[in-house]
């Protein structure tokens, strides 16, 4: 019997009221509900409906209507999620919660909240001017954090909608993802991570931003999934299948780090062309065969795979937690793609005068604010940490040109 909810209203009965709704018989049989009330102004009529679309049965334990005059939008969701998604997929019903409980919303279920409250910080409007490899280049077409964030979410989505997860999840860990990134990429975080005594990860930073640095040090209050499948996205050095490295609590969270270096490793290729550090015909000829000529070929390869090795996950085979993860062709040419990338992209650009210029920035600026912790933005300096954890923080939340500016301000480096 497939559900469907009316809703009418009648202003023209007295009070107390008596409304007796009988359903006429359909294939399932005869049923008649009474609905009691002593409501101002309005009468809630709520059928079940049968089979051809005949009103079988009242609802006895439909969501109530909320002050917004919304009716159970986010219940109908939540009840889609459990019908249709996978056994392994995260049910937005069934969160492990909030770091501070709070009311339910009237429209929006757990996960497409926590989206939509990462959209609209400050740290993910700055990350259209973070680099993601080039320090703050004069083309237009480079990719940054925002497009990078993007095009992970994107990838994410896809793979999460084949194989049955939950899509509202995935994207919020999409889009949240890199928002405690470094200016100047990677060598930002390496910079950081010499200097400051407790080591810096970009993964832990993020989860710092919407756990303490938003909202006036109040934090976004998201859901343990969220925050755990932000947490470990970060892969390992050596493949991006991410072994050595702790695995994420849910299959979103999984799913969001294969996107990251589906990603990175496509988009970087071309940023490397359209540099000049490489050409197309520098790929090893091998990875071209199996993986494709072109960004769109090489993407819709390693989804592809994806999907159809993580196949398990989606419901269809039940028994042992399945992976997600690749198959070992497409894995090891994805991985020789990868180490490519570092030889001839990453490692070269961070030794040219532009990464040494973006590492010296941040050593100087890391240093001046050390020692006039009294000239650091007053959000920071409200926060109860000691100066190198305030330090950290307004150093790795600056954009590529604000790092530039703030040093040429105070006399750091030349303009």
């Amino acid at each position: 019997m497939g559900v469907a909810f009316s809703l009418r209203w009648r202003a023209d009965l007295p009070l107390p009221w008596l409304w007796l709704v009988g359903a006429g018989a359909a294939s399932f049989g005869a049923v008649a509900l009474v609905v009691l009330g002593t409501l101002s102004g309005w009468l809630p009529t709520i059928f079940v409906q049968g089979h051809g679309g005949t009103p079988q049965l009242m609802q006895q334990n439909a969501p109530a209507m909320n002050r917004f005059g919304l009716f159970g939008i986010r219940e109908r969701i939540e009840l889609r999620e459990a019908e249709f998604l996978s056994p392994y997929a995260a049910k937005s019903r069934e969160s492990r919660g909030r770091l501070r409980p709070e009311d339910a919303d009237p429209v929006r279920t757990a996960f497409q909240r926590d989206r939509d409250r990462i959209i609209h910080t400050k740290a993910f409007r700055r990350l259209r001017h973070k680099t993601q490899v080039f320090i703050a280049p004069m083309g237009d077409h480079y990719e940054t954090r925002l497009t990078h964030t993007l095009e992970v979410s994107q990838i994410a989505r896809t793979i999460a909608r084949a194989l049955l997860l939950n899509e509202d999840l995935t994207e919020a860990i999409a889009m949240g993802h890199d928002l405690g990134h470094t200016p100047f990429g990677h060598l930002g975080e390496e910079t950081l991570n010499e200097l400051f005594p407790g080591g810096f990860a970009h993964s832990e930073q993020s989860l710092r931003v919407i756990d303490v640095l938003e909202r006036d040090g109040k934090g976004l209050n998201l859901t343990w999934e969220v925050r755990d499948g932000i947490l470990n996205h970060s892969k390992p050095r050596e493949s991006v299948a991410g072994e050595g490295r702790g695995h994420a609590g849910t299959f979103a969270g999984e799913i969001c780090r294969i996107s990251d270096s589906v990603a990175y490793i496509n988009h970087d290729i071309e940023d490397g062309i359209r540099s000049g550090l490489i050409t197309a015909n520098d790929l090893p000829e091998s990875t071209i065969k199996i993986l494709g000529e072109t960004r769109s070929a090489r993407i819709n390869t390693m989804v592809c795979d994806i999907i159809e090795s993580s196949w398990a996950a989606s419901g269809a085979q039940t028994g042992k937690e399945p992976p997600i993860g690749m198959s070992k062709s497409i894995l090891e040419a994805t991985d020789e793609v990868r180490d490519f990338l570092f030889r001839r992209v990453y490692n070269v650009h961070s030794s040219s005068a532009d990464g040494e210029r973006a590492r010296d920035t941040l050593i100087r600026l890391y240093g001046y604010f050390l020692k006039h912790p009294e000239e650091l933005p007053e959000e920071y300096r409200r926060l109860d940490t000691d100066v190198e954890r305030t330090v950290v923080d307004h150093i790795a939340g600056m954009t590529d040109q604000f790092a530039f500016r703030t040093a040429e301000d105070l006399g750091l480096i030349k303009k």
